[in-house]
């Protein structure tokens, strides 16, 4: 693995965040498609095909595609944008959050070289940083991790950022601690992290207790990354709240639907 390019950062907002990188000349920024949120004058965009650090080019068309696969198995596209300062001086891209939550900066020099997180968490990182899938041999991981199922793994010496939903908080686990988390609140970990599933108990409690029927068991050393309000619960809440058939919009304690009710009524419905 390469040296990442050194890049410098600013986190603007609170709950709907930005971050904004700055790139000396001909150094490189990668991300998502579609995370660009504006850029100056002087940076140049490029679609890269691959896993955006840079090295599958050694291995020619196939080394490529293979980088390009492993992002596919992660649900993300088969293609990264690539964004170069070309200009003079100093010069800013920016890259905004999908949804409400925090901008993580991750210095993967500091957490051994590797992170795994959540498929989806990732927004930017500088170029060199490699962003493939990481799997788990365990089949309970695979069938009932949930959001957890299959996992993005950062690598690499430079600075990445991923997003997430709510507030964050980062946990330190000492040697052998182990800390459960619903699988859906689970961010990233660093890779000394041990990642299990692990149920919940008897049948009453998973199916009555709101909580379902699986933890994902995180045993220390390393850094653990948990979001209070994960993206799937949010879509869940949401669409729960949609307007019901024929257009009576429901509010929490139904008293719209009544009128309407009795709206009907009048009109001959």
């Amino acid at each position: 693995m390469g040296y990442a390019h050194q890049i410098d950062y600013k986190i603007y907002g609170d709950d709907m965040q930005f971050v904004e990188i700055e790139l000396d000349p001909q150094e490189s920024v990668i991300a998502e498609a579609g995370a660009m949120m504006m850029m100056s004058q002087g940076i140049q965009m490029q679609t890269i095909f691959g896993d955006g650090s840079g090295q599958d080019n050694q291995g020619g068309f196939m080394g490529k595609l293979f980088g390009a696969g492993k992002r596919i198995l992660t649900g993300e596209s088969l293609f990264m944008t690539m964004f170069t300062n070309m200009g003079y001086g100093k010069q800013q891209v920016s890259f905004a959050a999908p949804y409400p939550g925090k901008i993580i900066p991750l210095d993967l020099a500091q957490y051994g070289g590797r992170v795994i997180c959540q498929r989806d968490a990732f927004l930017c990182a500088a170029k060199g940083v490699s962003v493939s899938i990481d799997f788990r041999k365990k089949l309970g991981v695979g069938f009932f991790g949930g959001e957890g199922f299959i996992m993005q793994r950062l690598e690499g010496d430079g600075l990445a950022f991923a997003h997430a939903g709510g507030t964050i908080i980062k946990k330190e686990l000492m040697p052998g601690e182990t800390l459960r988390v619903d699988t859906g609140c689970l961010v990233a970990m660093t890779g000394s992290v041990h990642y299990d599933i692990q149920y919940v108990g008897n049948v009453k409690t998973a199916f009555f207790g709101g909580e379902g029927l699986f933890f994902a068991t995180l045993t220390g050393p390393g850094s653990v990354w948990i979001q209070s309000l994960p993206f799937s619960r949010l879509a869940d809440r949401i669409f729960h709240a949609m307007p019901h058939t024929g257009g009576v919009r429901k509010d929490e304690g139904g008293v719209l639907d009544v009128l309407g009710g009795i709206g009907n009524l009048f009109d001959g419905d």
